[in-house]
């Protein structure tokens, strides 16, 4: 048996079956029953995907070698400078604070959240970057809420 991939976002490199197509941004649970699957996004909430419940469990586990691993989402700091893409059509600056998310493309999006009157905000829309441009960013940790509204010490990237 070959040794599985943490959980996590991935990008698939090949289709499984008609279900979940090549270039899907899926989430990946290594264990469970009845077995290893893939999880496809059923929607969107404040930039982060949201997972179908049922997934598609893995022929073989040799499978799991054409899962591309992805960063997490969440926020990040823009460790040095640098444009979104070729054209140029965005920059980020250094020590800029930024969120990660995907679409469905597994393409990554980075928000830009804006100080306000009612604090922080983040945008609903985003810039594409090119995945090999992700290398300038270091990933923040952010205490999750509890369900009480107080902070946990669980890390949220």
């Amino acid at each position: 048996m070959s040794r599985l991939p943490p959980c996590g976002l991935y990008r698939t490199r090949q289709a499984l079956g008609s279900h979940i197509p090549e270039g899907r941004l899926v989430y990946f649970h290594n264990h469970g029953d009845p077995g290893p699957g893939l999880y496809l996004p059923s929607g969107w909430n404040q930039n982060r995907a949201q997972w179908h419940a049922r997934g598609t469990t893995l022929p073989a586990p040799e499978w799991a070698e054409h899962l591309e691993p992805l960063l997490n989402e969440g926020f990040y700091r823009v460790r040095e400078s640098f444009f979104c893409c070729e054209k140029r059509c965005q920059t980020f600056e250094e020590d800029q604070l930024v969120q990660l998310g995907y679409n469905g493309a597994a393409e990554p999006i980075l928000f830009i959240p804006q100080w306000g009157a009612s604090g922080l905000a983040f945008p609903t829309s985003g810039t594409l970057v090119e995945r090999k441009r992700l290398d300038r960013l270091t990933a923040l940790k952010v205490s999750l809420a509890t369900e009480d509204g107080s902070g946990g010490p669980a890390p949220f990237h």
